[in-house]
């Protein structure tokens, strides 16, 4: 019998025929390849390709297609960033409430398709697309309406995959399981590896197509290659583990709030074993395995304190009485906000790659030899590169390295690792601000104010975005674990999705600076800091804005990883 049961997986994962997940045949690396070639050939690399090859380069297209102003492309472009990164929100509750992940993915990359194929027509078909002549573009408001229908139709799109693919490939790694369990984290590390394959793609051969070949062809590649991700994404099936659907947690968070201001008197025994949980193995909730109790947030054990009057009920009422699981659901989610909240910075310096950074690219020499010119958007690529590089690097060297010192498994923390990405962070936008600083001051010294393109090389920049790829692999990477892997088995989704919100609201953070700075630095006539014209003002000052409050924000992250407490599965 004990060698049947290790047949199957003892995390509660289904195959695609609702039968228990069969160790050898599904999940795994060796099933995680095939669903890893399903999303690097296919879904998630192909999404990513689509994602970056919108976003990297969006920037420029409003402006030249819609005749938007540094300011004004630079707000749209991160207010858009941001909605992609709140829908994600949706689908994560979707998922681990009804749908599960795998149905959450299907449905939502078919949003997302209808998105990508209306903004292909929208930068081609005669009506949507604007007419331009020698005075530049004339776009009506139908048009304008087409396009933004379309970023928003992929923006909902996003919110199934975002959440859902990250935490639908752990879930192919049984944590009963402890060489599975090891695996795991090792994965997480080559999953960001691979979607940055995409991001490459996107960011040299589709900016290269978008600015030399047209637009058309930049924003249909992506939409063929999204076509192609949902083939692939069926085609491995039969290979794939599944979580069940948990129900919604949104219920269970607030039944547990009821429950403890219901029993606000109620004393909570001193010995915690007294407290109601179920009697069987398995958790009430669905897919999700009991969580030992914590001693943090007491107030909310009241809810799990069996009174005289629940024990006469042969079925306890849910909105009076909680099990330990459930609370210790909740403490999770709030142990997890300071923390969420203290990532937000990264992800407000993250968005100045497409938008500041170009802008600035924009204004340098971008010839690479007499004939060849690389569109700034394309010095994203070098991010990317980074990315491709330091992740080996990190899974083979740094963390054998580190863990001869920390003891740790993985090398570090999820926290200390996420905080070494947020100095590098910090980093990147001191180069950032020091390059500008140059930049402007050979601009004073020649007189190159109504100089379009100042004779400055864009690979001046590649410092600053190499700088970030290498603090995506600590933060996000880091951050993504923690999420994941820190969440009661029934919300990881939400809970991932949750985490990706920090990308949100630093793309609103983003806008919202930005529409304080040229207000504030506007008055009484003057041009500001971003004008039209970036060589009459100084980019260098908001740079320099972000550095210092991604700075005051590292110091606020430090005092919240020393109180963080990781949960304790039973």
């Amino acid at each position: 019998m004990a060698e049947e049961d290790d047949i199957y997986t003892q995390d509660g994962t289904i195959d695609i025929k609702r039968k228990p997940a069969n160790k050898k045949k599904t999940g795994n690396w060796k099933a995680c390849y095939a669903e890893l070639y399903a999303f690097m050939a296919g879904n998630e690399c192909c999404e990513r390709l689509a994602y970056y090859g919108m976003s990297t380069n969006l920037v420029n297209y409003l402006e030249d297609r819609f005749n938007q102003g540094n300011a004004t492309a630079a707000k749209s472009v991160t207010t858009w960033s941001g909605t992609c990164y709140i829908t994600p929100l949706l689908g994560a509750f979707l998922a681990d409430s009804y749908l599960g992940r795998y149905w959450t993915i299907a449905s939502f990359s078919t949003i997302y398709v209808i998105g990508m194929v209306l903004l292909t027509f929208s930068a081609s078909a005669p009506g949507l697309k604007p007419m331009c002549d020698a005075n530049g573009c004339h776009p009506t408001s139908a048009q304008t309406a087409a396009c933004f229908i379309a970023l928003h139709l992929i923006a909902l799109g996003t919110g199934g995959i975002k959440p859902c693919v990250s935490s639908f490939d752990a879930d192919q790694f049984d944590e009963a399981d402890e060489k599975e369990r090891k695996s795991k984290s090792s994965f997480f590390n080559w999953f960001y590896f691979s979607i940055n394959i995409g991001a490459l793609v996107a960011s040299s051969v589709l900016v290269w197509i978008q600015m030399n070949v047209g637009w058309r062809w930049g924003f249909g590649v992506p939409t063929v290659a999204m076509v192609i991700a949902i083939v692939f994404f069926f085609i491995g099936s039969r290979l794939y583990r599944l979580q069940i659907p948990g129900g919604s947690p949104l219920t269970r968070i607030c039944q547990v709030i009821v429950a403890a201001c219901r029993k606000f008197n109620v004393q909570v025994p001193e010995d915690k074993s007294l407290l109601h949980e179920t009697i069987d193995v398995e958790s009430v909730i669905k897919g999700s395995r009991k969580l030992d109790h914590t001693n943090n947030l007491k107030c909310l054990d009241k809810a799990a304190v069996e009174t005289q009057s629940d024990r006469m009920k042969d079925m306890p009422n849910p909105w009076g009485l909680c099990t330990v699981t459930q609370v210790e659901e909740l403490k999770s989610i709030v142990h997890f906000l300071p923390v969420w909240a203290s990532l937000i910075a990264f992800a407000t310096v993250y968005s100045q790659m497409n938008t500041m950074f170009v802008l600035q690219g924009n204004t340098m020499d971008q010839h690479i030899g007499p004939h060849f010119k690389i569109p700034s958007a394309s010095l994203s690529l070098f991010d990317t590169l980074s990315v491709i590089f330091w992740t080996p690097v990190y899974d083979r060297i740094i963390v054998p390295f580190a863990r001869r010192f920390t003891g740790h498994e993985q090398g570090f923390t999820q926290l200390q690792r996420m905080g070494i990405g947020l100095v590098i962070s910090i980093v990147s936008m001191v180069i950032a601000g020091i390059l500008e600083v140059v930049r402007l001051d050979m601009v004073r010294r020649n007189n190159y104010y109504d100089l379009e393109i100042i004779p400055m090389s864009i690979f001046w920049q590649v410092p600053q975005y190499f700088l970030v790829g290498c603090a995506e692999i600590f933060t996000n990477i880091g951050q993504l674990e923690l999420f994941y892997g820190q969440a009661p088995d029934a919300m990881r989704s939400l809970c991932v999705a949750l985490s990706l919100t920090t990308n949100a609201i630093g793309n609103y953070i983003s806008t919202l600076l930005v529409t304080i700075v040229t207000k504030v630095t506007t008055r009484d006539g003057k041009l500001g800091w971003i004008p039209d014209n970036l060589n009459r003002g100084h980019l260098d000052y908001f740079y320099w804005l972000l550095s210092i409050l991604s700075l005051l924000n590292f110091h606020v992250f430090l005092w919240i990883a020393k109180r963080y407490r990781y949960k304790k599965v039973a």
